[in-house]
């Protein structure tokens, strides 16, 4: 009889030991899938769409011709729809891209137009207020996003008039005229081809940043306002969509701008 009581006492030792491995693995899913959903909970970010900013060998000055070799190896990007996300105006797509060095990050735009809209015999060496009640390409860039509500505007119109701002949505007024980023910027118009393009140049400098380092990423997002008339007519546009919202300034909405090699 001592085969039975073996196994008996088989089974009193084996039962525990699997409840034990069993116990643990939950325990070790369990607290896995709380890590990734504390990580989903703290990104204040619900927008995760990408692009490249690859590397230049050496800087340039903008001067609105996107022929360069640098844009034909560069990630293009485009987008067409309504900042909500629709409907689609395929008569103003618009292409973006980046690049970037030490001391600069580089933007190139590409435009389709059927009419421009645009402040007629101003200078355009003066940064120009309310730019954006006319065309213009726009780019919202925050090098530091753990500070969601602080970053830097940047707008550039067909005819290169200008403004740049610095933004923090904690105060009021929460945009910064004052600031001057000194970024460099140029523009051309095709009327052939009604297609209007623009080149920034903007030195990390001026929004605190040392200096750019591969596989670092910044939060980013893209616009345009497009066509004559008053709100309800033009086109306002965005590369990362903001659902439901009526201005472009919803930083938590900011794409992601990934600097490579």
């Amino acid at each position: 009889m001592v085969l039975p009581l073996d196994r008996r006492y088989a089974r009193v030792i084996v039962s525990p030991v699997v409840l034990l491995f069993t116990l643990v693995a939950w325990l070790g899913c369990a607290v896995t899938d709380k890590t990734e959903t504390s990580q989903r909970m703290e990104s204040p970010y619900t927008s995760n769409i990408l692009i490249e900013s690859k590397s230049l060998s050496r800087d340039f000055v903008p001067d609105g011709d996107l022929s360069k070799q640098a844009w034909s190896e560069a990630q293009w990007a485009r987008f067409g729809h309504d900042a909500s996300g629709q409907p689609d105006y395929p008569q103003a797509l618009t292409e973006v891209a980046s690049h970037w060095t030490a001391e600069y990050v580089y933007f190139a735009f590409r435009c389709k137009y059927t009419t421009l809209n645009v402040y007629e015999g101003e200078n355009p060496s003066k940064e120009r207020w309310e730019l954006w009640e006319r065309d213009v390409v726009e780019v919202f860039i925050n090098p530091q996003p753990e500070r969601v509500n602080h970053y830097y505007e940047f707008e550039v119109a067909p005819n290169n008039m200008w403004i740049d701002l610095e933004i923090d949505k904690d105060k009021d007024p929460f945009n910064n005229p004052g600031w001057n980023s000194q970024f460099a910027h140029s523009t051309r118009i095709d009327p052939k081809n009604k297609i209007w393009t623009c080149e920034m140049r903007i030195p990390v400098s001026s929004m605190n940043v040392a200096r750019v380092d591969p596989g670092s990423e910044w939060r980013v997002n893209f616009f345009r306002a497009d066509g004559p008339g008053g709100n309800s007519e033009r086109r306002f546009m965005s590369w990362s969509t903001i659902p439901g919202s009526k201005t472009f300034h919803v930083p938590t909405r900011f794409g992601i701008i990934r600097f490579v090699k």
